[in-house]
């Protein structure tokens, strides 16, 4: 599995128990385990939820599921 997919992976995971539409950043960041210190690690990469929320804008909210979440985080954060 690539950096990519495993982030992407762990990102979806940490969503497991989110309830959908998200549409603000502090109700994402509430959405993760731990908060903006929720951290997704795949070898030497390492991003905190808080990192990855500085990627989002306010136009992607809201977000309708995990999936999306984790392919604009990914695909933002260059992975």
């Amino acid at each position: 599995m690539s950096v990519k997919e495993d982030i992407h992976s762990q990102i979806i995971d940490g969503l497991a128990d989110a309830t959908f539409p998200i549409e603000t950043p502090e109700k994402l960041l509430a959405a993760f385990p731990a908060g903006a210190d929720t951290t997704c690690k795949s070898g030497d990469v390492s991003v905190t939820a808080g990192e990855a929320g500085g990627l989002l804008k306010e136009t992607d909210f809201p977000f309708k599921s995990a999936k999306e979440i984790a392919d604009v985080i990914v695909e933002r954060a260059g992975l």
